[in-house]
């Protein structure tokens, strides 16, 4: 089980968008290359489900990541994603696009991060989240620390909590990358 600080489920109830850094979020945080330098990433299925589910409740999904990879597109793609941010050093004007665009505030987003670069989105949004071998400055700051670690599972702890925050079925859904 999570742990929750400052009013989590109080505060889950009012989010509309949830956001995620990837590396050490939605994959393990390993990088592994091939001899030719082509990078690959593992993502898992179970949090992969949760976004999907996200996304047939009306949640506005987005990824914010400092790097650029096709394997995250390709990720980002086959979940829907809604927002895909990648190449981003500093996260947090990429939230800020996002927000304006949709009409939110920092009170309507989740945001999971484990890293510093995450600490400029976390230190303001209403819901900082991540996963529990988050880097102990992230720790500190959050106020959902999912019981999993990164790519094992945080993501769809999240997600789950968030649906039960908010009294909203967790709707069957087909498989991941199945439907577009």
């Amino acid at each position: 089980m999570a742990e929750l600080k400052n009013n989590a489920q109080e505060k889950a109830k009012n989010i509309k968008l949830l956001a995620f850094d990837v590396d050490g979020v939605l994959t393990d945080g390993s990088i592994t290359y091939d001899e030719n330098g082509v990078e690959y990433k593992t993502f898992n299925v179970k949090d992969g489900h949760g976004l999907v589910r996200m996304q047939k409740t009306g949640f506005i999904t987005a990824i914010i990541t400092a790097r650029n990879n096709g394997t995250v597109e390709h990720r980002a793609k086959n979940l829907n994603i809604t927002e895909l941010c990648q190449g981003q050093k500093y996260k947090l004007p990429a939230l800020d696009e996002i927000l304006k665009k949709y009409n939110f505030t920092y009170e309507n987003v989740a945001y999971m991060g484990d890293d510093i670069p995450d600490l400029c989105i976390l230190e303001k949004i209403a819901l900082a989240c991540c996963p529990n071998d988050a880097v102990d400055e992230v720790l500190n700051v959050c106020n959902f620390i999912s019981s999993k670690n990164g790519g094992r599972g945080a993501v769809r702890e999240l997600c789950d909590f968030i649906l039960e925050s908010q009294n909203i079925p967790k709707i069957p859904v087909v498989a991941e990358g199945q439907e577009k």
